[in-house]
């Protein structure tokens, strides 16, 4: 669950109220100053995407082997904490790679959604996005079964793939999956709205993601990302399994990520995103505070003689 937007979003997030500050939607090195360069493409960012959503799952794949296999930790309570912990971890040093700040490390599909639907994510580059996720999302959780050999494959394991625990029908997963991606999407746009808080995104989704798979995880099994169970659910079907509700944690992520760009841009916002030519940085506005205006050079009146 990533919540950066890509570097040539779109100018201004609408919220609320009359919008602050711009601020861009990369997130550079506060050590050092960004310097003016060629935008990169789309089919390079995307190439991001896929390659950083593969090496996630392929962590998660991982993590999941050593956590819950019979000959690993034997799974519990604790397992999910440690690996919600080090799947937070991952997540951040990803999103701070020089590949996520290329592509904007969304590595979510819901997350792409939510910010194209926040008016800061250009909707062309949607699709592109999505796909590059879903096929890393494949890559990543084959190469866990290359890396770590069949009993990837065999219970508990089965790809990694999450399922929900007892008493949790596929209404009250949807219903949680959306919950978890309608306050992600609030808070990725509030973050997002100020420097501060641009600085701090990477480590807020960290921890976020921990607590979603420490907490959620023994429940609904805290997915909260239709790239992390896609690929897993996949190959787990491919292999005689019995496909865990994939529909489930694709929806519910999808209709939270829609939801939570609502209530961002309830009635009483502008409503409007300016769109700005590739390359540029995203302005995203905080909600509640008029934008400042810098007082120009006064023009000297002209007398007639």
């Amino acid at each position: 669950m990533t919540l950066t937007p890509a570097p040539d979003a779109a100018a201004r997030l609408p919220g609320p109220a009359p919008s602050a500050s711009p601020v861009p939607s990369v997130l550079p090195s506060p050590s050092v100053s960004p310097s003016p360069s060629v935008p990169p493409s789309l089919a390079l960012r995307a190439c991001c995407e896929f390659g950083l959503t593969a090496v996630l799952l392929l962590g998660v794949v991982t993590g999941v082997r050593w956590l819950f296999a019979p000959d690993g930790y034997g799974g519990g309570g604790a397992a999910f904490a440690v690996l919600g912990a080090g799947v937070g971890a991952l997540l951040a040093a990803l999103m701070l790679s020089a590949p996520g700040r290329r592509s904007g490390a969304h590595l979510n599909p819901a997350v792409t959604l939510a910010l194209w639907r926040l008016g800061a994510f250009p909707g062309r580059d949607v699709l592109p996005y999505c796909l590059a996720q879903l096929g890393g999302s494949v890559a990543g959780t084959w190469l866990g079964a290359v890396v770590w050999g069949p009993v990837v494959a065999r219970p508990p394991v089965g790809y990694a793939a999450v399922r929900p625990g007892p008493g949790w029908g596929e209404g009250a997963v949807v219903a949680a999956e959306a919950g978890v991606l309608a306050a992600s999407a609030l808070m990725l746009a509030g973050l997002l709205a100020r420097p501060v808080g641009r600085r701090l995104l990477p480590y807020a989704v960290g921890l976020v993601t921990a607590l979603v798979i420490a907490l959620l995880g023994p429940l609904t099994g805290g997915s909260a990302n239709p790239a992390r169970q896609f690929g897993p659910a996949l190959l787990a079907w491919e292999a005689g399994g019995t496909g865990p509700l994939l529909w489930a944690y694709v929806a519910g992520p999808v209709l939270g990520a829609v939801a939570g760009a609502a209530l961002w841009r309830r009635p009483g916002g502008d409503g409007r995103a300016d769109g700005k030519a590739r390359g540029s940085v995203t302005g995203l506005s905080a909600p509640g505070k008029p934008r400042p205006r810098k007082p120009g050079p006064r023009r000297p009146e002209l007398r007639k003689p």
